[in-house]
């Protein structure tokens, strides 16, 4: 099968499990689909560094594979088993909202990147594409929770969505960057649990609604 063909599958994935992710009312299940997810992203980096023969994306993929795939997912199902709060569960969204939207976000980033000249991604343009998409879907995972912890989510899709540019524009970058980038994005997540578990301790919920609480 074309290489071409393949990563663009894998970044509709990407698309779809994103959807899934932010709807989903179970928040350890969101935990579970941004492994999956982070397993489709680990798939496209290995069949990019396949087509373009970039041996530096190889040891990005395996980074990637225990950080996103492992270690992420299982700090934040963790923590979601510790900070329990069903009543911050419901999404501000339903899926009959979210899933309209985000096929907007899908149809305008593909026009965004319709015009883009360049040869590295000459047949990359749906890949592209939904990488350009997950910054404005981590944003709508982010506006459309009102659990602390989902709202990492977003962060985490954003990030991801960052991953696959990089992998797509800079594929033979110097291994050590992307690992850091990857790295940051650990530190970043371990940040922010640690920050909602004070507001969980100080407030005892997860809801945003409830922060007005926190002025003054």
């Amino acid at each position: 099968m074309n290489p071409d063909i393949v990563i663009n599958n894998l970044a509709g994935l990407l698309i779809i499990t994103s959807v899934m992710l932010i709807g989903t009312r179970k928040a350890k299940s969101a935990a579970i689909l941004y492994s999956v997810q982070s397993l489709v992203l680990v798939l496209t980096f290995l069949a990019i560094a396949k087509s373009v023969d970039a041996t530096e994306l190889y040891h990005w993929s395996i980074t990637a594979f225990f950080t996103k795939v492992i270690a992420l997912p299982a700090l934040l199902y963790y923590a979601l088993s510790k900070m329990s709060d069903p009543s911050a569960d419901k999404p501000v969204l339903s899926m009959g909202w979210l899933i309209p939207i985000a096929g907007l976000i899908s149809v305008a980033s593909f026009q965004a990147v319709a015009t883009v000249e360049l040869p590295i991604v000459e047949h990359l343009k749906p890949a592209l594409a939904v990488s350009l998409g997950h910054f404005f879907l981590g944003l709508l995972c982010i506006v459309s929770q009102r659990n602390i912890l989902k709202q990492l989510f977003g962060y985490c899709l954003m990030e991801n969505g960052s991953s696959l540019t990089l992998a797509l524009l800079a594929n033979k970058a110097p291994g050590i960057v992307e690992i850091g980038i990857t790295t940051d994005a650990v530190f970043a997540v371990i940040f922010m649990v640690i920050l909602a578990r004070q507001i969980y301790n100080k407030l005892n919920t997860l809801d945003v609604n409830q922060l007005n609480q926190l002025k003054g």
